[in-house]
């Protein structure tokens, strides 16, 4: 294990909201799409169009269903995130270890996330950058690559099924049994 120095180290609900920040800004836009939908899809019941009717519940579903899927992506990113601080911390930044997680923008900000709680937030965003990854990559390359991917078991599991990753250490701790 390489002895870092950590830097004080966030509340886990903190770090919980920076590895999903993307996620959760798109959640309240789902939140505020579902209401929406759901307000036109009130009015048009009562007006009893089957048209409209049909319509706003396609679109309320949408919307309602990606409130869920986010929530779930958020949770397996967390998840990624502890596990790659742990991994982190015991082999120090590994270019290997930041592969496993070049996947999406979601992955690869819960590695970012890890690493600056870790001091080593330059070298994962310069193997990120060197393996080609620009700011812009937000859409999953695995989506470009297999565009049948919403069949794919590996999909489900891996965004929104992850399970849950009990850390190997108490990082808080640690920092302050440095600084005592």
């Amino acid at each position: 294990m390489n002895k870092i120095i950590l830097p004080i180290q966030p509340s886990p609900i903190i770090s919980y909201l920076r590895v999903g920040r993307l996620l959760y800004a798109s959640l309240i836009l789902f939140i505020i799409e579902s209401w929406i939908y759901g307000v036109q899809l009130m009015k048009s019941i009562s007006s009893g169009s089957v048209f409209w009717i049909m319509f706003w519940t396609l679109f309320f579903l949408f919307s309602f269903v990606h409130i869920y899927l986010v929530i779930m992506d958020g949770w397996s990113r967390y998840q990624n995130y502890k596990r790659i601080k742990d991994q982190f911390f015991i082999h120090g930044f590994n270019k290997k270890i930041s592969l496993i997680y070049i996947g999406s923008k979601c992955q690869r900000m819960a590695a970012e996330t890890a690493a600056e709680e870790l001091g080593i937030k330059d070298q994962v965003r310069q193997c990120y950058r060197d393996f080609g990854v620009k700011w812009y990559h937000y859409l999953p390359y695995f989506m470009v690559k297999e565009p049948l991917f919403l069949f794919k078991k590996m999909f489900w599991s891996r965004t929104f099924l992850e399970e849950f990753y009990k850390p190997k250490f108490d990082y808080r701790a640690i920092v302050k049994s440095q600084i005592a």
